[in-house]
């Protein structure tokens, strides 16, 4: 069967990682998080990084804030909608850790 874009007559956007990493560290920002070569804190606690890389962003959330070590979960973003459901599972993250530390 045919591509289902075909179908409709369009396809979306060519992907631009560079907006893309502007829109995400403004949206990071907008989240309460401060940012620091790459790595957005919270409370002086790295929660996020990201970097430009080959037309894509390579982007990390920590398990859990901690002092010493976090361990990352890395992860690629290729299209609009990576983007997207990064920065919603960042912010479910956020407001977990935020209830926990209450």
């Amino acid at each position: 069967m045919n591509d289902p874009q075909d179908a409709w007559g369009f396809a979306p956007p060519p992907f631009n990682a560079d907006q893309a990493l502007q829109r995400l560290k403004r949206d990071l920002r907008e989240l309460g998080l401060a940012e620091r070569e790459g790595v957005f804190e919270k409370r002086g606690l790295a929660v996020a990084r990201l970097q430009l890389q080959d037309n894509t962003l390579q982007a990390a959330v920590v398990d859990k804030p901690q002092r010493t070590g976090p361990r990352w979960q890395a992860q690629t973003l290729r299209d609009g909608a990576a983007v997207r459901d990064f920065t919603a599972a960042l912010k479910r993250k956020l407001a977990q850790w935020s209830d926990s530390d209450d």
